[in-house]
């Protein structure tokens, strides 16, 4: 039997990890342009890649649920349970993030690359803007915890426990 995801699966694991790396440093630094076009731009990438991820993990879910390859547990006992107990959480705070994200554009109405702007949502309530865009940055912020712990797993199945955890999900050739 092989012990290796399917091709499809392995590319939006790596899709969606560069997306989050992305989107989390383009987050970070949007504040860092000047106001006007160079920060529109930038925010509106952020704004296209955050929903390419939300689109990504619809599609990976779906994937998931309907055509990917179903590989035996790598794990057993309370490492299977925390294992797949991180995956779920890996998903829940995905979607949540990507969740409010999309209500962040919208109650603050964005300006989208200088051809449209989305209408705000409550034109003059700074306070919910500021509150769902501070709980955006902090479901970020836990997503980029989570995912670091998720890699670390993975780093240690490969070079401490010397097992084919990691090896599961990496490109192959065939």
């Amino acid at each position: 039997m092989n012990n290796v995801y399917d091709k499809k699966t392995i590319a939006l694991h790596w899709l969606s990890a560069l997306l989050i790396i992305g989107l989390w440093c383009a987050g970070q630094s949007i504040d860092w342009f000047p106001k006007g076009s160079a920060r529109v731009w930038v925010r509106s990438l952020h704004i296209l890649f955050g929903t390419l991820l939300a689109i990504t993990i619809v599609y990976r879910l779906w994937w998931k649920l309907t055509g990917s390859t179903k590989l035996p547990p790598a794990t057993t006992g309370w490492q299977q349970t925390l294992a797949v107990s991180m995956q779920h959480m890996l998903y829940l705070v995905i979607l949540a993030t990507v969740l409010l994200g999309l209500f962040n554009t919208w109650v603050r109405g964005d300006n989208l690359f200088d051809l449209f702007r989305l209408p705000e949502f409550a034109p003059g309530n700074k306070d919910l803007r500021h509150e769902v865009e501070d709980l955006h940055g902090l479901a970020a912020n836990i997503l980029l915890v989570l995912a670091a712990l998720h890699s670390a797993a993975g780093l240690a199945h490969h070079f401490i426990l010397k097992d084919t955890v990691l090896a599961r999900m990496l490109p192959t050739k065939k």
